[in-house]
């Protein structure tokens, strides 16, 4: 595999449109610590990638040690832990014991409610559609029960919560807007904490300028294939 700077000690292998990808890269931006970052292609992984990644999946984070050798951790929070106890800058979770494992609760629910947002959007007919749509809205009605002070998840400190679900957001913004308008018109708490996590400069780093014409290519070709 060839880098582009021999120099990073922190290499995160990811593609464009992949969600999970986008939590690692937020922690890393939060962080302010330099990383080089890798795309592969997922329809066609290279065999250098399939060698490190035992899921066949990204995000991978490659970690130079300081005798030259590497390790390659690999699912995103796992990820995202490893920065967070290695980094310095402030932590993304509270102080408070009982609070953080109520966060990694939520981060939880988080990664469930993306695939609800995702399975929305790829539906194949009206059914299916609104099935999913009826399931996500299920689980951001729990979000709003418990969003109080804002506007992050704990208020005026940005978390892990909030990483957890910014690519959930980022659907919001980028496809069928008129679709999510009156999911967010009932959920005003929710509304208001997408606009804040969505402004935060890591989360718009996290992804590319084109991000918004990828995510639509790919999603006009899936229609094509079906």
């Amino acid at each position: 595999m060839q880098t582009k700077n021999v120099m990073n000690s922190l290499i995160l292998i990811s593609h464009p449109l992949c969600p999970f990808v986008q939590r690692a890269a937020i922690v890393l931006l939060e962080k302010q610590v330099p990383f080089e970052r890798i795309n592969v292609n997922l329809r066609d992984k290279p065999a250098w990638f399939l060698e490190l990644s035992p899921s066949g999946k990204v995000p991978l984070l490659q970690v130079r040690r300081p005798d030259g050798t590497t390790v390659v951790l690999f699912e995103s929070m796992a990820i995202c832990e490893y920065l967070l106890e290695t980094q310095p800058g402030p932590s993304l979770y509270p102080d408070d014991a009982l609070l953080r494992a109520m966060n990694r609760a939520w981060i939880e629910l988080s990664t469930t409610t993306l695939g609800d947002a995702w399975a929305f959007l790829n539906a194949k007919d009206a059914q299916a559609a609104n099935a999913w749509a009826i399931s996500l809205e299920k689980k951001l009605a729990q979000y709003e029960r418990v969003l109080e002070h804002g506007p992050f998840f704990n208020g005026d400190r940005f978390g892990m919560v909030d990483v957890a679900m910014a690519p959930v957001f980022r659907y919001f913004d980028v496809l069928q807007p008129a679709s999510w308008a009156p999911l967010l018109t009932r959920y005003p708490r929710i509304d208001a904490w997408r606009r804040a996590i969505l402004s935060r400069p890591s989360v718009i780093a996290a992804v590319t300028p084109d991000y918004s014409r990828l995510l639509r290519a790919h999603f006009k070709e899936a229609i094509k294939s079906t």
